[in-house]
């Protein structure tokens, strides 16, 4: 797996250098002109959605290295630092700021399901950076982060200190950005509109309530009062001021003329 999502890095980067190449020869040669004009709309909706949700995308980058770090590197030194960057009583006792900022850089279980992550934060939560601006995004993601980690430290104190849960839980590995990523989610899903809303209620209720009830372990519960912290923090965000309009997905200057192609009048 370690492998297949370095061979997938490579081809998005060799795309991105074969596009510039071609666009660079496109006033030379009129096929690699005609790709352009044809291809140019996609990538200027592409460049501009991920201009109008920058906060989700930069994290995207961080999260998708740090993962790379992890299939990259020796496993006991992964073991090591993610447990010392966990948000575990241990390490929230000790050093709570710090492990509550590194922990989110980090994808759980050694980088699993990276894909499924990029995929939902690329979409879902770079749509609701372009509602609510990134500003108002950054503090649900923060809110739904510190706060989901905190009221989770405190129930497995709860769970320890009655006997409920064993005091190596104290030290359990707890890293990942699936608490900012329900957050973003579930503030996301509030201001989505007919059909759409109720499938993102659905998928919510089917990936973060249900495991809470079937599996019933402290992590699942942990994601449901993330989700809720931020669908909270969303509200309260949306009693300060309306949502944005969404910036267009099309370039904020006026278009370049065509580039000439070979034989062409200038």
């Amino acid at each position: 797996m370690g492998r297949t999502r370095v061979a997938a890095v490579v081809v998005v980067l060799a795309l991105v250098v074969l596009w510039y190449a071609v666009r660079g020869v496109a006033a030379l040669w009129s096929p690699a002109a005609g790709l352009v004009g044809r291809l140019t709309p996609w990538t200027v909706r592409l460049r501009a959605w991920v201009l109008s949700a920058p906060a989700t995308c930069t994290y995207i980058v961080l999260f998708t290295a740090g993962t790379f770090v992890q299939k990259t590197a020796p496993p006991k030194l992964i073991d090591l630092l993610t447990k010392v960057d966990s948000t575990n009583l241990w390490r929230l006792g000790d050093d709570p700021a710090t492990v509550l900022v590194t922990s989110a850089l980090w994808v759980a279980d050694r980088g699993s399901g990276l894909a499924a992550y990029i995929a939902v934060f690329a979409t879902v939560v770079a749509w609701a950076e372009r509602r609510y601006g990134t500003p108002r995004l950054v503090l649900i993601a923060v809110s739904a982060h510190v706060l989901g980690s905190l009221c989770t430290a405190r129930v497995e104190r709860w769970a320890i200190d009655t006997g409920h849960a064993p005091h190596k839980l104290a030290l359990a590995t707890d890293v990942g950005v699936s608490y900012i990523m329900v957050g973003s989610c579930a503030a996301a899903v509030l201001v989505m509109h007919g059909w759409v809303r109720w499938a993102g209620v659905l998928a919510l209720l089917v990936t973060v309530a249900v495991p809470v009830f079937a599996s019933r372990t402290i992590w699942d519960l942990g994601h449901l009062l993330a989700t809720l912290i931020g669908l909270g923090t969303a509200v309260l965000t949306l009693l300060v001021g309306p949502l944005r309009t969404p910036p267009p997905l099309t370039e904020p200057w006026a278009p370049r003329p065509p580039v000439p192609t070979v034989g062409e009048p200038v």
